[in-house]
């Protein structure tokens, strides 16, 4: 374990924003993060996992622990469930796969979600019917404070939409270490029903879809409507989906007929926030060498060289017009420095 000076954050933050730490360590054991963690002559760091949810704006000052913790296991089975612990470092998308290649169910639909497993958790990841909830057990985090371990349950994280216990209550004061999931061996509980899979099934010509054909169902339609960040800066959805109460709907669609929504609970539903940021005219406009994807408005992307203030900005913007027009504050996912 080595703390190096001066190292640029560019390859460690998926909007590939060419920051720089004046302090940084990679951590790939529990000991190494408690020391580091111990280090008083470092009050100030910042804990980077897959750099998925990020948006760096500026140099930082402060000591950079990249999570690198590696490993995973199988905890316990039995004829119906399988229990898996993932280390923080491991990549979604390849613990993804590995679960599949096992015949382990119930992740198939997170498919190349960019980031880490140790990050997951933190916003209740989701896509397409399904979220990190639906699949975790548990997880272990540590303490910034007391540099303790402690074991978080589905029930202690108090998942919401994108959302967890992370994100509010104790928001900067643990760094979860690993994830513990529950997954199905057989009778797979298959989610079809959203987005545009069960038509990219019917036209593979697959009319009974394993979990394996639902992940490269997944893979091909997000290869299709959003970019790779290797290729192109970003970090997927930059906004949430906002939740609105069903008369504001209803008078939204006085003078939107066509604004699709999603039934969230007897007096609200949820509105593709790509939909109102495309209708407010953004879907695709480029500022220089940063702007809005032209294929999924809810993306905004660094095309080389732009600066994470740039990129802030815009989506300040956004927010403001797509507010004026329809009268919906969108949030922002991602996290800024």
């Amino acid at each position: 374990m080595q703390i190096k000076q001066n190292i640029s954050l560019k390859a460690y933050n998926t909007f590939g924003i060419d920051v720089k730490a004046k302090h940084f360590v990679s951590i790939n054991s529990i000991d190494n993060l408690k020391h580091i963690l111990s280090l008083e002559e470092f009050p100030n760091k910042l804990v980077l996992g897959g750099g998925s949810n990020i948006l760096l704006t500026k140099d930082f000052e402060g000591l950079v622990i990249h999570i690198n913790l590696k490993g995973l296991k199988i905890v316990s089975q039995d004829d119906n469930f399988v229990y898996v612990n993932a280390k923080a470092g491991e990549n979604w998308h390849d613990f993804v796969l590995w679960c599949i290649n096992n015949n382990f169910g119930g992740v198939e639909n997170l498919s190349l979600i960019p980031g880490n497993v140790g990050t997951a958790p933190i916003q209740n990841i989701g896509a397409y019917g399904v979220e990190l909830k639906d699949v975790f057990e548990s997880c272990e985090a540590m303490s910034l404070k007391t540099k303790h371990l402690k074991s978080f349950t589905r029930e202690a994280c108090e998942f919401d939409y994108r959302n967890s216990i992370f994100k509010q209550q104790v928001k900067g004061e643990y760094i979860i270490t690993s994830v513990t999931f529950k997954l199905t061996k057989k009778d797979h509980k298959l989610s079809l029903n959203y987005g545009a899979i069960a038509s990219e099934l019917n036209h593979r010509g697959i009319e009974t879809p394993t979990i394996r054909a639902i992940s490269e169902a997944v893979i091909k339609i997000r290869e299709r409507k959003l970019p790779n960040p290797k290729e192109i800066g970003n970090s997927g959805s930059f906004f949430k989906n906002p939740v609105i109460t069903k008369s504001h709907f209803n008078m939204l669609t006085e003078n939107f007929k066509d604004i699709p929504c999603y039934p969230v609970s007897d007096e609200e539903v949820k509105v593709p926030a790509g939909w109102l940021i495309e209708k407010a005219g953004f879907k695709g406009k480029q500022f220089d060498n940063y702007g809005v994807h032209k294929k999924q408005a809810l993306v905004l992307v660094n095309y080389g060289g732009a600066n994470g203030s740039d990129i802030l900005k815009l989506s300040k913007l956004i927010q403001k017009t797509v507010k004026l027009l329809f009268g919906i504050t969108i949030e922002m996912e991602v996290n800024i420095l």
